[in-house]
């Protein structure tokens, strides 16, 4: 096993130039991989276009909405410029990026974003859990973009009330979603699935990039989110940095990239009502017709507040997941976290994941164990949909190093199936000062080490 355990450092070099005043950067990360410079864009030298300056009002949610969307189409016009969120709170409605352009909250700017559904439409071309649909617009929504980011020291605020009705799963809502299981496993066309009628009820997320490139998002504080909070869709390029993110609601992850690639992801903090970060990679057909892994994406010097896994990834994994590394990364005492590395796909997923490594984690009390692999997770969509076509997940090359937990049920519990079995998993000093139930529980699997010796199922 390879050891990777010096200070990383990140270079930023001035690469190319968008307009006269736009440029972008290359930063540089090392993984134990191949892994690709970043492009972001600086928008130091570019103009900033002030919001209060095209009509915006404190909780005037008309005038703010408008003159957001103004100052971004002036800024995307003029090849580049920041739209700038001044000290206060200023109520708004869904924000549509376009090329090129800065969203910027100063400190003690606050964007409070609408929980009328109406304020979100008309549908956009979105996902829902790894199903591509249109559906009411993310919050802040980013279609074939490039060069945008999201940056300052102020806040993005959801306001929840009608969302929260939306938690509940009731009958109309499962029956929305297996109509669109069935859509897209039969490959219908995406713009036929419109989800936004009475009584489908599907969230929209916070912040989705959807098949964009080079992008920023630094600083913010994001609280509350309606569904997933920060989504890459289909994108590249994406530097997420000192980003603290405080959602306790129902499927609240803290980032969910999805058949993204070359990703940075340092010195956040996440306190979450699900998992931290949730690598996925689309579902079942749709991915497959997507054919986009997930890839080459590093996590580092994150904190942990609350969050079922550190990483999970799945069960949405159909495009494939590889080359991720996470590094340095402390879950705080009394986090109720399940795992920290959680692997999670089903029959119908195929996909692979191959060639993660995890290293440098500290711990308080998990509730189950430190590294879990389950391949048979249908939740409730085990009797109500079926199975079109079987596909299962190849899993291999799994490295994890120097972990250490306070109390755990197990360091190790793997269930995969007899036909694909898991493979070339190696586990060096991890550790956990109380283990509640077992060491190691095996299922179908061929090569496990731990501390340089092979153990068998």
């Amino acid at each position: 096993m390879r050891h990777y355990l010096l200070p990383i450092i990140t270079a930023a070099i001035l690469f190319t130039s968008c307009s006269d005043k736009l440029s972008t950067q290359n930063i540089e990360v090392e993984a134990p991989f191949d892994m690709p410079a970043i492009t972001i864009p600086d928008f130091s030298a570019t103009p900033e276009y002030l919001i209060t300056d095209f009509g915006a009002e404190p909780s005037n949610i008309e005038k703010n909405a408008n003159a957001i969307e103004a100052a971004i189409d002036k800024a995307h016009k003029k090849g580049g410029g920041k739209v700038i969120i001044p000290e206060g709170e200023w109520l708004t409605k869904k924000i549509h990026f376009k090329s090129n352009v800065n969203l910027h909250l100063e400190e003690g700017a606050t964007l409070l974003f609408s929980d009328n559904p109406e304020d979100y439409l008309p549908a956009v071309h979105t996902t829902w859990e790894g199903l591509e649909c249109y559906n009411y617009s993310p919050l802040i929504y980013a279609y074939e973009c490039e060069n945008i980011a999201i940056t300052g020291s102020g806040e993005l605020k959801a306001e929840m009330d009608t969302w929260q009705e939306w938690f509940g799963r009731p009958t109309p809502h499962m029956n929305s979603l297996k109509w669109l299981y069935h859509e897209a496993a039969q490959y219908k066309p995406v713009e036929n699935r419109v989800m936004t009628n009475d009584s489908s009820n599907l969230r929209p997320h916070f912040i989705q990039f959807n098949r964009c490139e080079n992008i920023l998002l630094e600083g913010v504080t994001i609280t509350h989110s309606p569904f997933w909070t920060i989504h890459p869709y289909l994108s590249k390029n994406i530097v997420i940095r000192n980003v603290n993110v405080l959602a306790h609601g129902h499927n609240n992850d803290g980032v969910d990239p999805e058949m993204s690639q070359n990703i940075l992801i340092e010195d956040c903090v996440f306190d979450q009502g699900d998992d931290a970060i949730a690598i996925k990679s689309g579902r079942n057909q749709d991915a497959w017709r997507l054919n986009t892994p997930t890839k080459n994406l590093v996590m580092r010097n994150c904190t942990v507040k609350n969050g079922h896994q550190l990483v999970a990834i799945g069960s949405e994994l159909s495009g494939g997941v590889e080359n991720v590394f996470i590094d340095n990364c402390e879950v705080l005492d009394g986090a109720k976290m399940y795992h920290l590395i959680y692997i999670k796909t089903n029959e119908r997923r195929g996909g692979y994941v191959k060639n993660i490594h995890v290293s440098n984690i500290k711990a308080g009390s998990i509730s189950k164990g430190i590294f879990g692999v389950e391949t048979d997770v249908l939740y409730q969509w085990r009797d109500i949909v079926p199975t079109y076509e079987v596909k299962l997940t190849p899993i291999s090359d799994i490295f994890i190093e120097n972990v250490k937990s306070k109390s755990v049920d197990f360091i190790s519990s793997i269930e995969a199936q007899a036909e694909m079995p898991i493979k070339n998993i190696q586990m060096q000093n991890v550790v956990a000062d109380t283990i509640r139930a077992f060491n190691h529980k095996h299922k179908n699997v061929e090569g496990f080490t731990f501390n340089g010796k092979p153990l068998n199922n």
